[in-house]
């Protein structure tokens, strides 16, 4: 009785949030005669404002419309690439740097993405389809839900401060978020896909630190840990890599407000002057002794010798060690 309590509970709280999302979004659009402004648009093909849309119905800068909460769109740095990448590591230093947030992973970009590529895949110009060709009509919509549920995430964001969002999982929605915040900043962040499929592969054989945390789930769906010759792991994985990393230089080549793009083994082999490179591309000014602070704390060397190597999720953070990883099967 006390667990169904509980599951009802948590439903309760997960109704009551929706409810008042929408509401939310209803009190700003019938506010601003947003809802008849974008059915007049959606036939002139032209934005709320009355300037023509960007390609593909995005969110232009002039128009977009802040909903909510005091982060400012401006300040968001978006990370897309792939899991296994060295994300959590470069997002971690942008995290400890003064003036800036982190936001490790809300998979956003998964909620919408796959739906709209993988379950829509064949109905985008499918006028019934939820999603379908009237993108201007709802493109809108999910910079108001990243902006409400920031507000609820971080209430005591300061205005003037940035807020990295780590979506490495969620780079499947990579397009989809650029261009509802056509303003925002992005990082592309890149690894060998071969050293990806190892590290993956060692978290989630038995006694890795995957496979431990999601233990009881596996023994719940009766599904076996990988072997470490899996060719059909590595194949699924390069699967994933491909596609999730595909949307992610999709959004990287569309997108024409700051970007970055950053290589693992760049990151890895020159980490001060490559954090360098990367703030200044992006326009964002940072305190140099500061920067070199953090590039030292966060280093390899400095992680405790018992948290990593095999199995662990700090694992060997060397570039091409996937010759000793993987079969050659599994390579090619």
């Amino acid at each position: 009785m006390p667990v169904i309590t509980e599951h009802l509970s948590i439903a309760a709280r997960g109704i009551r949030a929706f409810l008042n999302l929408e509401a939310g979004i209803t009190r700003v659009a019938e506010g601003s005669g947003l809802q008849e402004q974008q059915r007049q648009a959606a036939q002139s093909g032209k934005s709320a404002q009355g300037r023509p849309q960007p390609a593909g119905g995005g969110v232009s800068r002039s128009s977009a419309k802040d909903v909510g909460g005091v982060v400012n769109p401006e300040n968001i740095i978006w990370i897309f690439g792939s899991g296994r990448s060295g994300s959590t590591w470069l997002s971690s230093m942008m995290g400890d740097i003064s003036g800036q947030t982190l936001w490790g992973e809300p998979w956003v970009g998964t909620l919408f993405g796959n739906f709209y590529y993988e379950q829509g895949e064949g109905r985008h110009n499918n006028p019934q389809f939820i999603l379908g060709s009237h993108k201007e009509s709802w493109i809108g919509s999910i910079r108001t839900f990243v902006l409400n549920a920031t507000a609820a995430t971080f209430p005591n964001l300061n205005k003037d401060d940035y807020l990295v969002i780590k979506e490495p999982n969620g780079s499947v929605g990579a397009p989809l978020l650029m261009e509802a915040f056509p303003e925002s900043r992005m990082i592309l962040l890149v690894r060998d896909p071969r050293d990806v499929v190892a590290s993956s592969l060692d978290a989630r054989s038995e006694g890795g630190w995957n496979f431990e945390r999601n233990k009881d789930r596996r023994q719940m769906d009766g599904k076996q840990p990988p072997k470490k010759g899996s060719v059909s792991f590595a194949e699924g994985r390069a699967r994933r890599y491909l596609r999730g990393m595909g949307n992610a230089k999709m959004a990287y080549d569309a997108y024409d407000g700051p970007k970055a793009l950053v290589r693992y083994e760049e990151l890895r082999a020159d980490t001060l002057g490559t954090m360098r490179r990367i703030y200044s591309t992006l326009g964002v000014t940072v305190n140099e002794e500061e920067l070199a602070r953090v590039v030292e704390e966060h280093s390899w060397e400095n992680i405790p010798q018992e948290e990593k190597g095999e199995g662990k999720f700090y694992r060997k953070a060397t570039p091409g060690s996937w010759r000793d990883d993987l079969t050659p099967e599994q390579a090619d």
